[in-house]
């Protein structure tokens, strides 16, 4: 049997300054294919290319990654400046509307550092700008220099809601994770259910109260070590499980859930 198809949205990069690519990290794939048990597709995020409509019916969910460009302002009512960094738009008109689709549907998706914050901005919440600028915030940017371990590692605490999805998820209230993003929720957004913080107090975990699948999103890097790490593997195991059986309902199951 074929596996369920994840779509895993890509980013933008340019190849050696003038190569335009659509991208997504090796270890998002792994960790989808090796621990989740499904079939890994980058997809372009690109309006141009590709429709909402089109990746519900050919994907059966989705890891909204994380990426070095932000949610333009713009979408949670405020004006762009240079703080915010340099945005995607296409990958905007694609993420936000797919994420509420997702939840009205009830189609998984996983979010990832800037998908964490999609989620929430794709529910009507918003973004600081930069989380080490704020009053007693720590950095929790990827550190400039060393190794992809010595930039993956883990790095701070997560402390979770006792009895939250999270907490039984991990059978723990406190997790050990890593850190690499700039911005964070400020507001969170109408349904989205904050259950995870960092020691500073900045969101880490979250999903979307009474929806019918599967909105998990953490704001650090699970995809990291996904097949080994204590928090990582149950998280896309999860998914996985919320994937497989969105598959498994095929035409019939959805047009009677509809």
């Amino acid at each position: 049997m074929a596996r369920p198809i994840v779509g895993i949205i890509g980013n933008q990069y340019m190849i050696n300054d003038q190569y335009p690519t659509h991208a997504g990290g090796t270890m998002n794939s792994e960790a989808v294919s090796d621990v989740s048990g499904c079939l890994p597709m980058v997809i372009p995020s690109d309006p141009r290319l590709v429709t909402v409509e089109e990746l519900l019916e050919t994907c059966d969910g989705f890891v909204l990654t994380g990426g070095r460009p932000n949610v333009h302002p713009e979408e949670y009512g405020e004006e762009w400046t240079e703080a915010h960094g340099q945005p995607d738009r296409n990958r905007d008109a694609i993420t936000l509307p797919l994420v509420r689709a997702c939840v009205a549907r009830g189609q998984p998706f996983l979010g990832i550092c800037r998908g964490f914050q999609e989620v929430n901005v794709a529910m009507g919440g918003t973004l600081y700008p930069e989380i080490r600028d704020l009053p007693g915030r720590m950095n929790h940017r990827m550190p400039p220099d060393g190794t992809l371990e010595e930039k993956f590692a883990l790095r701070h605490k997560v402390t979770l809601t006792e009895g939250g999805v999270f907490h039984r998820l991990f059978g723990a209230t406190e997790v050990l994770t890593n850190t690499l993003h700039g911005q964070g929720v400020k507001t969170p957004g109408a349904r989205i259910v904050i259950e995870g913080h960092a020691p500073d107090g900045t969101p880490e975990a979250l999903h979307v109260r009474d929806a019918p699948g599967f909105t998990l999103a953490v704001q650090w890097h699970p995809e990291w070590n996904a097949a080994n790490d204590p928090v990582s593997r149950p998280l896309f195991a999860a998914f996985g499980q919320a994937v497989h059986a969105w598959a498994a309902k095929g035409p019939e199951g959805l047009r009677a859930a509809s």
